[in-house]
């Protein structure tokens, strides 16, 4: 037993050092700031995201970086049928994984993120329907801030007439 636990003990210092060395790594990039700033974002998550992402570059908007993440639904359409919409075959997992446990994370605390979340429930969509649709909006606020340079902030950017 003892041998056990010393193994264990090691192994929970492992994982502690490899979780410091991944936030560190993280934080060395310019756009961690702006990441982390989301709530539901923290060092983990984002690093994975900038692992699978990259720079942004290989996304047009927004829309497509949904598509990876598989959140962007693909019609079916057929003959007469249209609007048959499903879930796509091809998409990155582990994206849509990101938005998802970042979604359950912020719908969890008071804010922007909840508001829309119960907006989601009381309009009769079920918890997963609903944190879904909010990882789908989560997808366009990030490639928003990143796009601008911007951090969260809770209320909307104010927009100057032309």
């Amino acid at each position: 037993m003892r041998g056990l636990a010393h193994q264990l003990l090691a192994l929970d210092e492992r994982i502690k050092d490899n979780d410091r060395e991944i936030r560190e790594t993280f934080r060395a990039d310019d756009r961690a700031e702006i990441i982390e700033s989301m709530p539901g974002m923290g060092p983990i998550l984002g690093a994975e995201f900038v692992a699978i992402v990259g720079d942004l570059s290989g996304y047009r908007d927004a829309g497509r970086l949904a598509s990876h993440a598989g959140l962007a639904p693909v019609p079916r359409d057929s003959g007469r049928r249209t609007g048959n919409y499903h879930r796509p075959k091809r998409y990155n997992r582990r994206l849509r994984w990101l938005f998802y446990m970042s979604a359950q994370s912020a719908m969890m605390r008071p804010g922007p993120s909840r508001d829309y979340y119960l907006k989601k429930r009381g309009q009769g969509l079920l918890h997963t329907q609903a944190l879904l649709s909010l990882a789908r909006r989560r997808v366009d606020v990030l490639w928003a801030m990143l796009r601008d340079k911007r951090l969260f902030t809770s209320a909307p950017p104010v927009t100057h007439a032309a």
